[in-house]
């Protein structure tokens, strides 16, 4: 079974199609992307992932569980993080790692607390206001808070964003062992295509809320004749309007 299954997705916002028909699966262990230019739909794919959004219509499983229906019962598996998306800015970087540990029913939060601090380099700044943060740190802060849970599924929107290429670096291989320890899926939308290229194992290309081609970054390459997968995705950005 998948970790994760959509079927003929789609959201509208009354005449504007954001998301049209979208059909992908991704299976359990391997990372994915979704790919394209800004309002191609990829944040509001994450957003009717996480259940956030209510789709128009369609179909949504993780890890075999319906989330339009009963998405309280994937959610505990579940984890995202973006740097778009803030955190409480009184509390200090430890107290929202202890809220959000919590929330998730971690067993030994403080524990877990001290092994991510130690891993993304957040011992510094635990006892911080985490409003007082660098958008680097927050950054950092946020993906620590995606794997409080130890997730099964890891949704990531613009995970390295803000941070300096040593960083995102240490973060990338991060990723890479907890998946590999872990078994983890995880889905990603991103912009950095070298970090595509390094951590995915398919991509799926997104222009104007569909999928217009998908394959692993090598693939992509050899199919469109260019050098890299930044090439790639300026080929297909560039490319005619999609038959309605």
């Amino acid at each position: 079974m998948p970790a994760i299954e959509v079927l003929h997705l789609q959201k509208n916002y009354g005449d504007i199609i954001a998301v049209d028909q979208l059909s992908f699966e991704v299976p359990r262990g391997k990372t994915y992307a979704l790919l394209g230019g800004n309002g191609a739909g990829k944040t509001t794919t994450l957003s009717m992932l996480l259940g956030l959004l209510l789709p128009t219509s369609g179909t949504i499983r993780i890890l075999g569980i319906d989330m339009i229906r009963d998405r309280f019962k994937a959610l505990p598996r579940m984890n995202f993080t973006s740097p778009y998306v803030d955190i409480p800015h009184r509390l200090t970087v430890e107290e929202n790692l202890r809220v959000y540990g919590g929330l998730y029913g971690v067993r030994h939060v403080k524990r877990r607390i001290s092994d991510l601090a130690e891993e993304y380099q957040l011992s510094p700044f635990l006892k911080r206001r985490y409003g007082s943060l660098s958008q680097g740190q927050k950054t950092r802060v946020s993906l620590a808070k995606s794997l409080l849970n130890e997730p099964e599924v890891l949704l990531m929107d613009e995970p390295t964003a803000a941070l300096d290429p040593y960083t995102a670096d240490q973060v990338r291989t991060a990723l890479k062992a907890y998946q590999a320890r872990t078994e983890a899926t995880i889905l990603l939308a991103s912009h950095n295509m070298r970090e595509v290229e390094r951590l995915c194992d398919n991509i799926l290309m997104m222009k104007q809320g569909r999928i217009v081609d998908q394959g692993s970054p090598v693939e992509l390459i050899g199919r469109y004749d260019e050098q890299n997968l930044e090439d790639v995705f300026i080929q297909i950005a560039k490319g005619s309007e999609l038959p309605r």
